[in-house]
């Protein structure tokens, strides 16, 4: 009993209240009958009706869902592709460069960012819309694959590669049959930590949509600025949902595979 309230334990559990409170409360009251965030009157659906048959609505959901899956599947291959570069970069000083220059991208503000992509597509001529955005999210998804799938290569020893060489696989065989099955979590991690990002990116996004285009994100922002609606609590309760799926899916699929690599393993 004692080692469950050490301090280290108590200020776990406080950081998770100060970071979960939020999120159930908002969650609490996408139920109430009041139309207020003050004092809870009655259990209702209501607000989940008002989301699901408001047209234009859906068709932004639509929009950003189809945006987060291309982003993300396009910057995971372009995620192993950079990987499987900087690993076979033999000097030690040009890798550190070309994890620097991975890095930018994710540690620079937001603001920074999507200025930046306003000021380059308006310079190329690119009309700000769908492909503004899908740009915008390959480009700030493609640092976070790389990071999620550089450890498992760096993992992998070399000699697996040497030896599928010495049975006569070609380049194109030792990829497919040696290097991705053996990449393959952080392959779904890069992808589900792509699609997230884009799904909850605001900052970016805001800068590079245009008019009669939009995401979630901005939709949400743009809705709470007008005053309180408890269907944007609905919503919102719906996209932490869908995000706490993705997580569970993930943490699922991961484990599956580890318990694969150790069954192989053990052959």
């Amino acid at each position: 009993m004692r080692n469950k309230w050490r301090p280290a334990n108590l200020y776990l559990v406080a950081v998770f209240v100060v970071l979960y409170a939020p999120i159930f409360y908002l969650m609490f009251y996408s139920f109430n009958s009041g139309g207020t965030m003050h004092g809870f009157e009655s259990f209702t659906w209501e607000w989940y009706a008002e989301v699901f048959q408001d047209t234009r609505l859906l068709i932004i959901v639509l929009n950003t869902l189809v945006i987060a899956l291309l982003s993300a599947a396009i910057s995971t291959i372009l995620g192993v592709v950079g990987a499987l570069a900087i690993t076979h970069v033999r000097r030690h000083r040009r890798r550190k460069a070309l994890l620097s220059l991975n890095n930018v991208l994710i540690v620079s503000p937001d603001v920074i960012i999507g200025a930046s992509f306003l000021i380059l597509f308006t310079m190329i001529g690119i009309r700000l819309g769908f492909t503004s955005v899908l740009l915008s999210h390959i480009a700030f998804s493609v640092p976070i694959a790389v990071l999620m799938i550089l450890p498992k290569l760096e993992e992998m020893s070399p000699t697996l590669v040497d030896a599928a060489r010495d049975l006569g696989a070609s380049r194109l065989d030792v990829l497919t049959k040696v290097i991705l099955p053996f990449i393959r979590p952080g392959i779904f991690a890069g992808f589900f930590m792509a699609l997230t990002y884009s799904l909850d990116d605001f900052a970016v996004t805001f800068f590079v949509t245009g008019n009669g285009y939009a995401t979630l994100a901005v939709e949400i922002y743009s809705r709470a600025r007008q005053g309180i609606s408890l269907s944007i609590n609905a919503l919102s309760t719906l996209i932490f949902l869908f995000t706490v799926i993705l997580v569970i899916g993930y943490y699922f699929i991961n484990r599956r595979g580890a318990k694969q690599v150790g069954w192989e393993a053990g052959k």
